[in-house]
């Protein structure tokens, strides 16, 4: 038996992995035919409902009803063929690619692999045990940590189909520039003493990785795993997240939301970071509420630090890390994030009055 015999694949591999990937192309063609009809059903179904039109209630639900479908659609697609991609990466290799990396160079491609990498708060910990331990530096992890939930794959698809290029790019550019800079600022204080001395006294070795031999069909079911993995856990807060962009489309005067969230006032970005931190919700969920904010006429820069406080410094991710970090070091990370927020926010609403 040759070599070339014992590369390739048994003949009922190849041909299940050829029927999936022509499932999957067929697939990809249905999703397209099915969302280029949302907006004719979405009015369609409005028009049956017994409501009076042309009213509030009307403008709510045509958001919702419209909304749904294309947000949840949006987001199967985005997750699936990030899931596909993200095949090629997993945490170990993460750690190991971080690992040694230093200051500045090192925050850069840290804040990078947080885009195509991004890790629920639930991984926060053994994420950052794994990152410090393996001779990570502190403010490299924190790059990594802050762009991971901001910046992710799944924002920046959904801001590019709801919102537009420009917002999607201008989002991209500076929340790696937040999560850059904040983790150099980070790394620059030398705070590793403020860890928990737990973490301290962790010690790891270099890591073994297996060699990748992923097929093409193995990589689309990590896409099929991701979407049902990921839909699983931000459904019910996407569906809430439009609830609440519903309710402002229609109900919330434009008067009111300009006055409030209007680029005229200071105070409105610092106002919107702080109501900001303690919302639990993921890029996805928080997206359709930004859609309808902008619609309602708030200033760009505001409704975008709002979204990158919720993602980046969300209450319960921060009580996850107090497992690793003492109090100075989370008030440390707070504030160094906080304020490159609110500068990105200001810079927005110069940039786009």
């Amino acid at each position: 038996m040759t070599a070339s015999t014992l590369a390739s694949p048994p003949p009922n591999q190849a041909l299940r992995s050829a029927k999936l990937a022509a499932a999957t192309v067929l697939g990809i063609v249905v999703w397209f035919a099915i969302y280029w009809q949302l907006e004719a059903f979405s009015n369609w179904a409005v028009a049956m409902l017994p409501i009076t039109h042309g009213g509030h209630l009307d403008e709510a639900l045509s958001f919702f009803i419209f909304d749904t479908p294309k947000v949840l659609m949006l987001l199967a697609l985005v997750v699936f063929s990030m899931g596909v991609v993200r095949s090629f990466f997993s945490p170990e290799r993460t750690r190991t690619f971080l690992a040694g990396k230093r200051e500045g160079l090192g925050n850069v491609a840290a804040a990078g692999l947080g885009i195509f990498t991004p890790f629920c708060s639930c991984s926060a910990v053994p994420l950052f045990v794994g990152f410090v331990s393996a001779g990570v530096p502190l403010g490299v992890t924190f790059s990594f940590l802050i762009a991971s939930p901001m910046i992710n794959e799944v924002a920046l698809g959904l801001l590019f189909a709801l919102v537009g290029w420009k917002v999607a790019l201008t989002y991209l550019i500076f929340g790696l520039a937040v999560a850059i800079s904040a983790g150099w600022v980070i790394g620059r204080l030398h705070l590793e003493s403020w860890l928990e001395q737990w973490v301290l006294d962790v010690r790891s070795g270099s890591v073994d990785l297996p060699a990748d031999h992923r097929t093409i069909s193995d990589r689309i079911h990590a896409g099929i795993e991701a979407v049902r993995d990921i839909f699983g856990r931000v459904w019910v807060w996407i569906i809430v997240g439009i609830a609440a962009g519903a309710f402002i489309h229609g109900y919330v005067p434009a008067e009111m939301l300009t006055g409030i969230m209007g680029g005229a006032h200071w105070w409105s970005v610092p106002a919107a970071v702080l109501i900001g931190i303690p919302i639990y919700s993921n890029a996805a969920g928080i997206i359709p509420v930004v859609e309808a904010l902008l619609g309602k006429g708030a200033a760009l820069g505001t409704v975008l630090a709002f979204m990158m406080a919720v993602t980046a410094l969300s209450a319960p991710e921060t009580i996850i890390l107090r497992k690793v970090l003492t109090l100075r070091l989370i008030a440390v990370f707070i504030g160094v994030v906080a304020a490159g927020i609110i500068a990105v926010g200001f810079l927005f609403n110069a940039l786009f009055a």
